[in-house]
């Protein structure tokens, strides 16, 4: 059958997502269909020099951040009094902005304490006075650094101005630093040191931080033990179901869930989908043919509860279905996902392009591409997302097919970059042909990116001569 289509893909997601079909929750993945598994080549050779990175941040660095930056990078040993004068005498035309000290912070990681002494600075501008915000960008600072007494001494000074995006820095930092006893202190003292208010939100803050960085049994603790104080709603519970699942400590998260039943409390749908991941996960790790079943139990629990599944359901069982190599199972539920009332989003169409093209389904990845236009989230289809299909389909060999994206991604607006056009270059000198990355090359140069000639491997199937290396000229 030939590839759809973009107007008869349009036509039958329109048709699945509208049709008054009959709801049938116990037939979301099933009948199992039938196919034959995709066999998946590697990479025989890989590049000798890792791709350079492009700046994380797309923002010019201020002039005054990059010279504040040198000075407090002079000689980080130095006691943190010292520099302040020095950056009076020589910055003292300056007016510290949010935006300023943002920059000079990520601009010095190697800092260290020599960063009090700019602090001290900026408060010496008689305009100027720490909020929430300029005061977080310190405690972040710090946090990274695991300079934790610094931050303290930070909080104590200056509790005044002390609020949400300070407390959420805190808390982050600490239990990123893989500290949660001391995040359970800092909850504890938090009203009476810095003066945070212990409340639900504050809670909730805590509990959330310390579940994303495996620290669940900890938030247990603490919700049972301030359950007089603070009484837990059901989001902190979801929470904490979140955690153990994170964890990978399903039955945890089961035993949880049946006290939370058992008190009174109703598990919502991110808990449902934290547990319905985790057991995904630990089906691809030990026997990915009961992926099927075992979520099906999840689903099935789901619909007897009346608890409603979203787009990020979906996602996360297409995400699992593709990462065991089931597309054309993945496939059919993207197209059923209207019985149940949720419509794909742009993440959704992402995982099913990826997963197309691994599985060599070439022209039905160009159409999911043309259908998540249609849908209207062409403009989430950026640098990033493109080069990672030209990841994919340079590893399996299409070559050409990963131009013709090239061009498509070039045709969108999408400026291509050093990690781009390397990616192409070596692909094309391993497949022995100098003429095609010479040209890449040259229009890297024309189009302003500073691309640099090195060696690439020859793959051998593909060796004419004795040497084993090109060299871009």
């Amino acid at each position: 059958m030939p590839p759809l289509t973009s107007l008869q893909l349009r036509r039958l997601l329109h048709r699945c997502v509208s049709s008054p079909s009959p709801f049938q929750p116990h037939a979301l993945l099933s009948p199992k269909p039938q196919f034959t598994p995709t066999h998946f080549p590697k990479l025989p050779f890989v590049i000798s020099k890792p791709f350079s990175t492009q700046n994380p941040n797309p923002q010019t660095p201020d002039p005054v951040a990059l010279s504040l930056s040198a000075e407090l990078l002079k000689d980080p040993s130095l006691d943190p009094l010292t520099i302040t004068p020095r950056l009076q005498l020589h910055f003292s035309h300056i007016k510290p902005t949010p935006l300023l000290i943002s920059q000079t912070l990520n601009l010095s990681p190697e800092a260290g304490r020599t960063v009090l002494g700019f602090n001290d600075w900026v408060l010496s501008d008689p305009d100027f006075n720490h909020t929430d915000e300029t005061l977080s960008f310190f405690i972040d600072y710090f946090g990274r650094r695991k300079d934790f007494k610094a931050a303290h001494d930070l909080l104590v000074n200056h509790k005044s101005v002390a609020g949400p995006k300070t407390l959420n820095s805190s808390i982050d930092r600490l239990a990123r630093a893989g500290r949660p006893t001391q995040v359970l202190g800092f909850f504890e003292r938090m009203e009476k040191d810095y003066g945070f208010k212990r409340n639900k939100e504050s809670l909730k803050l805590v509990v959330e931080k310390l579940c994303e960085n495996g620290y669940a049994s900890y938030a247990e603790k603490l919700v049972k033990d301030s359950a007089n104080e603070i009484f837990p709603d059901e989001m902190i519970c979801d929470l904490l179901i979140k955690g153990w699942c994170v964890d990978g400590k399903l039955e945890e998260a089961r035993r949880l869930a049946g006290e939370m039943y058992r008190g009174g409390f109703e598990i919502g749908t991110m808990a449902y989908n934290a547990m319905l991941d985790c057991i995904c996960k630990l089906c691809r790790e030990k026997d990915p043919f009961r992926l099927h079943s075992e979520a099906e139990k999840v689903l099935l629990d789901m619909d007897f509860n009346g608890v409603p599944r979203n787009v990020e359901t979906f996602n996360l069982l297409l995400n699992n279905l593709c990462k065991i190599r089931k597309t054309e199972d993945a496939v059919k539920l993207f197209f059923r996902m209207g019985e149940w009332g949720c419509y794909p989003n742009a993440e959704s169409y992402l995982i099913l392009i990826r997963s197309l093209y691994q599985a060599a389904r070439i022209g039905e990845g160009d159409e999911m591409i043309d259908g998540m236009k249609s849908a209207g989230f062409g403009d989430q289809l950026g640098k990033k997302e493109y080069y990672g299909f030209l990841k994919i389909l340079c590893g399996i060999e299409r070559v050409e097919h990963a131009m013709s994206v090239f061009k498509k991604m070039k045709a969108d607006g999408c400026k291509p970059g050093i990690k781009t056009y390397d990616l192409l270059m070596g692909k094309w000198c391993a497949h022995n042909r100098l003429d095609r990355a010479n040209a890449l090359y040259n229009e890297a140069l024309k189009n302003g990116v500073p691309v640099e000639p090195r060696p690439y491997r020859v793959d051998p199937r593909y060796m004419k001569k004795t040497k084993a290396f090109l060299f871009l000229l």
